[in-house]
């Protein structure tokens, strides 16, 4: 796997964090600085990716009777996930699950209508 530049690894890890639900819409400083810590630490963007999508995703299938939980407001929110990650890789193609799985968490689809076959006009 090739390096990516700094600039370009930071600005990959912010623009899928504040893309996520429940983020910011804008990073901040601290957020910025720890993007480019990431990368200095050696931290693979694959692994920082899925771990931004792993525990939004976890966040996002919470059960529902559980109180809600406040907004992410840092990128250091994610650092808990990106060790497990490290720690434990995800399989290949792992990614584009989470990927989907979240969009479909985020954008639930509305419940099938069932059509009642009864006319009660005539």
């Amino acid at each position: 796997m090739t390096p990516v530049a700094a600039p370009a690894y930071a600005a990959a890890v912010l623009a899928i964090y504040v893309d996520l639900p429940e983020t910011p819409k804008r990073a901040n400083a601290q957020d910025r600085w720890l993007a480019r810590k990431l990368n200095e630490d050696g931290v693979p963007l694959p692994t920082v990716k899925s771990a931004l999508l792993l525990a939004s995703l976890r966040r996002r299938i919470r059960p529902e009777d559980l109180p809600p939980l406040p907004p992410i407001r840092s990128l250091a929110y994610f650092l808990p996930v990106i060790a497990e990650i490290q720690q434990q890789p995800l399989p290949d193609g792992y990614r584009d699950y989470l990927r989907i799985k979240l969009r479909d968490a985020t954008n639930p689809t509305p419940a099938s209508v069932q059509k009642n076959t009864v006319l009660r006009d005539r």
